[in-house]
Parts: structure tokens; sequence; C-alpha cells
């Protein structure tokens, strides 16, 4: 991917009620503590139709209410092929919502999907599904969840800060 702007990210998981909302809720507080990202379009969305209108699930809306960050008013959704346009980042919870993401999308847009932890951390690992865990397991979610969302803004940063050109300038 180059080395172009960010100005859209596309959170997703299977069913759009655990970790997809809980990273688009999490990646908007730490954009705002920073003071920026209002210009950035975040949203999150489903692999599979199953909890299509659902609100995020009571254990992940609890985690999040812990640390101040309300996701209540989200709502599930299926990943739809404008996504593939409308988002310069898609990513994906694990390497299966990656695999089927890619299955979905036209393969001049596979540039733009990526495993979260990954392209965030540059650690290959999934973010596991809490859904048939209790309370431990989304805590443990929300921290895997809110370290790579600092890595991910502290590299959006440095993306934004480099010229346009790709190169630095010798002049002074």
């Amino acid at each position: 991917m180059s080395a172009k702007p960010v100005n859209s990210i596309l959170f997703v998981c299977l069913g759009n009620i655990c970790r997809s909302p809980l990273a688009e809720g999490i990646f908007r507080a730490v954009l705002a503590e920073r003071g920026w990202g209002r210009d950035i379009l975040l949203d999150s969305a489903a692999t599979s139709g199953w909890e299509v209108g659902s609100s995020p699930d009571p254990r992940s809306i609890a985690v999040a209410v812990r640390h101040g960050i309300d996701i209540s008013r989200q709502r599930a959704r299926k990943v739809t092929p404008e996504d593939f346009h409308r988002f310069d980042l898609i990513l994906g919870m694990d390497r299966s919502n990656v695999r089927d993401l890619k299955a979905l999308a036209p393969a001049a847009m596979h540039d733009r999907v990526h495993l979260f932890l990954e392209f965030a951390k540059g650690n290959a690992r999934d973010v596991p599904d809490p859904y048939y865990d209790g309370a431990e397991a989304f805590a443990s979610v929300y921290r895997m969840i809110r370290e790579a969302s600092e890595a991910l803004a502290t590299r959006l940063e440095a993306r934004a800060s480099v010229p346009d050109s790709g190169q630095a300038s010798s002049t002074m």
C-alpha cells in the first residue's frame, strides 16, 4: 500500500457485535485523545449477515463503558461491495475475516485489506473472538485492540507527515 493518507477505515469481524464495534469505538477514542481524526471516516461491519441490525454484544458495550467509550448506538451490518471503494483501509480482526474479505473484494482492492494486528503492530496474530467466553476474554480483547489502535494511530500520523513525493528533501 502506498504512503497516501488514510481517510477512511473499516473494522471487520464475523458478526459485527463483539470485536469490530470495539475496534471502531476504541480507535475513534484514540483519535479524539490525540486531537485529530475528525476527518477520518470510521465504521465497522461483518463478513456474515447473522447479526445485521443488532446492537453490539452487551459484554462489548460494558467493557467499552468501563473505559469511557460508548458503542451502544452502533448497529451490525454486513460488508457491501461499495465498502471496498469507500474505505482506504479494511482491517479484519482475524485471518478468517481477511480471507473472506479478499474473496469479496475486487482484485484491485486487495491491497486495502489487512489483518488488524499485523497492519497496526507488525504482529501477525488474530484478535480472538470472545463471544463464547466470559468477561475476562472481553477485557483481554479490549486491551489488545487498545494497544493496536494506539500503534495504528502512530503509524497513520507518521504516514500523514511523509511528503507527497515519498522522498525526503535534501535541501534545508
